[in-house]
Order: C-alpha cells, then sequence, then structure tokens
C-alpha cells in the first residue's frame, strides 16, 4: 500500500501522487492539526497558523503560494530542519509533492524571495513567542527581526472534515 487516506476521504499515493489528489479542505484539516516544530511549543501552534502569517507578510500576488508554501506537509508531515536535512529521500517526496501541489494551483515551483524572506520572519517571531526560552543563537535567524505583533496560538477546529464534503 502506498496511499494515505486524507480526512476528506480521498487517498493520496505517495510513490504516483497527482495534482487531482490534492484537497484545499484536506490542506487546511491537516495542517491545522499539525504542530509546529514537534510540538515543542508552549502551546499548540499549527502549521496552519504559521502559512497563514507568512501569508500575511507577502504582497497579495503571492498570498496563495504563501499560505500553500508548507502544502507537502499535510502529507509527509512537519519534520525539523536539522533532520531534513540529511534526509534526502524525504526532500525528493516533498519536491515531488510540491510540484503537484504547484500544478494543482497554478502556481510556480520557485517560491518568490518575499515567501522565504517572510517565512524566516515567522520563525524568529515564534521562536520568541511560542518556543521555549533558549539562549542559544539561531544562525539562521541572522539579521532577520520579528514580527512587532504577538503571535497567539490558535487551537485546532473541533469540527473533522466530512468525507461527503465537496473539497
Amino acid at each position: 500500500m502506498s496511499w494515505i487516506l486524507t480526512a476528506s476521504g480521498k487517498r493520496f499515493d505517495l510513490f504516483e501522487p497527482v495534482a487531482d489528489m490534492i484537497a484545499p479542505r484536506d490542506i487546511s484539516h491537516s495542517l491545522a492539526h499539525l504542530c509546529r516544530f514537534n510540538g515543542h511549543t508552549r502551546e499548540f501552534y499549527s502549521v496552519a497558523q504559521h502559512s497563514g502569517i507568512v501569508a500575511d507578510l507577502v504582497p497579495e500576488e503571492h498570498k496563495l503560494a504563501a499560505l500553500l508554501h508548507d502544502a507537502p506537509e499535510t502529507y509527509l508531515r512537519d519534520m525539523t530542519r536539522p533532520l531534513k536535512q540529511w534526509l534526502s529521500a524525504y526532500r525528493h517526496f516533498e519536491d515531488v509533492i510540491w510540484e503537484r501541489v504547484c500544478a494543482r494551483f497554478d502556481l510556480v515551483l520557485d517560491l518568490p524571495d518575499c515567501i522565504h524572506q517572510a517565512d524566516m520572519i515567522a520563525l524568529a517571531t515564534e521562536r520568541r513567542d511560542i518556543m521555549p526560552t533558549d539562549p542559544a543563537t539561531w544562525d539562521c535567524l541572522a539579521g532577520i527581526h520579528p514580527m512587532v505583533e504577538t503571535i497567539r496560538p490558535c487551537p485546532p477546529p473541533q469540527k473533522p472534515v466530512s468525507p461527503t464534503t465537496s473539497a
């Protein structure tokens, strides 16, 4: 078996994904229930909320790509950055699924620099607002300033996606 069953009742084949398998409601449902940083936050903070913050930080024409920049995690989960750097097979699956997401939503494969920058601003803000205190320097955040606003984590919705609801 090479597929997973999604919240909307669709089968998503990890080894042979096609764009038609990708449903916006599966993305929103899964990422709303997926905690950033493998759950090592002071309280639950979802990948969906992170994606929304990133989208809020970019110009209008890049909001959809920013909102979907972590969409492959719908099917693969959120993997910590240090481990992801060592697992080329994971990165391959992530790249293939990202290609399908781009095909599904008519996005270009390469994210614009403003999304990478917004992702790092979100990370700096998340470190300040939702992570345990850590005196160490995070080299990836050199020169990056957090948002002025404070992140207030939102819990995941309690109502699951219905398989009969169109996606």
